[in-house]
């Protein structure tokens, strides 16, 4: 009778209703990546492990694919300790005819042309 029972109270069920509520979609955006490419130095020296370059103020460094780039803190915490111990390095700057061009390919035009006659970066 138990048997019976159950079975007849599954039949008085009704039809099984399944609802199906689609996954929701998230959407997550990835922050750009940002990389400051400022103007080309006319001049830059090695300070033991990379080209550094100076426009006005600011600090570049020759970064792959041969563009300058912003010195960020550990590069010019380096680049000042060499400072300190080559305070002429003004005047062993090389003339830069080799790395003009800019990140999109452009080939950019001398700013000034400051007495660095002396071609040093012929073979860099």
């Amino acid at each position: 009778m138990g048997v019976s029972s159950l079975v007849a109270w599954t039949s008085m069920s009704g039809p099984v209703v399944t609802v199906q509520v689609p996954a929701p979609v998230i959407t997550v955006q990835t922050p750009a990546v940002t990389v400051t490419v400022g103007p080309v130095p006319d001049a830059y020296c090695w300070d033991g492990h990379e080209y550094v370059g100076m426009v006005g103020a600011q600090f570049y460094y020759l970064g792959p694919g041969n563009v300058w780039l912003v010195c960020d803190g550990p590069r010019l915490a380096r680049w000042h300790d060499y400072e300190r111990s080559h305070a002429d390095w003004h005047d062993h700057a090389i003339r830069n005819v080799n790395y003009r061009r800019d990140a999109q390919g452009h080939e950019m035009p001398r700013h000034d042309d400051h007495g660095h006659d002396q071609d040093h970066d012929q073979g860099h």
